[in-house]
């Protein structure tokens, strides 16, 4: 017989050997090939096959890495996390989806780099809706990406107050709108700083700044829009941009 302290011991064990396992099913580092599968741990021996399958085996606040060229699919990203690519990654999106929802607990760090978003129909109601989709109060840093052809907006920025998207060496391009700095509720205070990007060819707007919001912008390229900037809150210049038609800063800052 197995007396009552062996098996206290035995329960223990169990335990801890569970929790062990669970702690160890997130790693800080996955990776995704175009040739991987999403029922593998995400190393760099084992990849995933789409962001989708990566994020679940990925820990709070680590990464997703690319290893080759290939298409990854559509991600709702709920927890701070970097998705990171050298490679042509890209991120085609149906009708009616967005390429990337950022809904995560408040303040978490998002990073996105070297990514293609592809909408597939531009302005026509065939496409994807936004390339980028924020609704919640996290701070988004998108770096190095390129946005297309999405029938509502390249980049939505729509969280509670203090969200904060940041866009640099980027390209916007072909959207219904290029960039939304909507917050909600209405009137929510939301934040964008655009740095050395270029938004060009959008049938409404490169950027719309909805009552409450702020725009930064420096370095950047606003054409081929029917209005470069539609502003309700605050556009703040650093005075070295290139806007082809509508939209005076309501401040303009020199560099120093």
């Amino acid at each position: 017989m197995i007396s009552s302290k062996i098996k206290l011991f035995l329960a223990a064990a169990i335990l801890v050997v569970g929790f062990s396992t669970a702690a160890n099913a997130q790693a800080t580092r996955t990776w995704v090939s175009g040739v991987g599968d999403d029922v593998n741990p995400c190393s760099r021996t084992a990849p995933c096959k789409t962001f989708a399958g990566a994020i679940s085996k990925t820990a709070q606040g680590g990464e997703i890495n690319v290893l080759d060229p290939g298409g990854f699919g559509a991600l709702t990203i709920t927890k701070a996390i970097s998705v990171i690519s050298l490679f042509e990654a890209g991120v085609l999106v149906s009708f009616g989806s967005s390429g990337m929802i950022v809904n995560t607990p408040a303040n978490a760090e998002v990073l996105l780099q070297g990514l293609d978003f592809e909408g597939l129909g531009g302005s026509t109601q065939t496409a994807g809706a936004h390339g980028v989709r924020i609704i919640s109060n996290s701070r988004v840093t998108i770096q190095d990406c390129s946005i297309r052809n999405f029938a509502q907006n390249g980049i939505h920025l729509n969280g509670p107050l203090g969200a904060r998207v940041v866009v640099y060496d980027s390209i916007i391009l072909s959207n219904n709108n290029g960039l939304s700095i909507a917050g909600n509720p209405a009137g929510t205070a939301n934040v964008a700083v655009v740095l050395r990007t270029l938004i060009d060819n959008h049938p409404t707007s490169s950027v719309t700044i909805a009552a409450g919001s702020t725009l930064f912008l420096g370095g950047s390229q606003l054409f081929g829009s029917a209005n470069s900037v539609v502003n309700s809150g605050t556009f703040t210049s650093f005075g070295n941009n290139e806007i082809q038609t509508t939209g005076t800063p309501t401040n303009t800052i020199p560099l120093r």
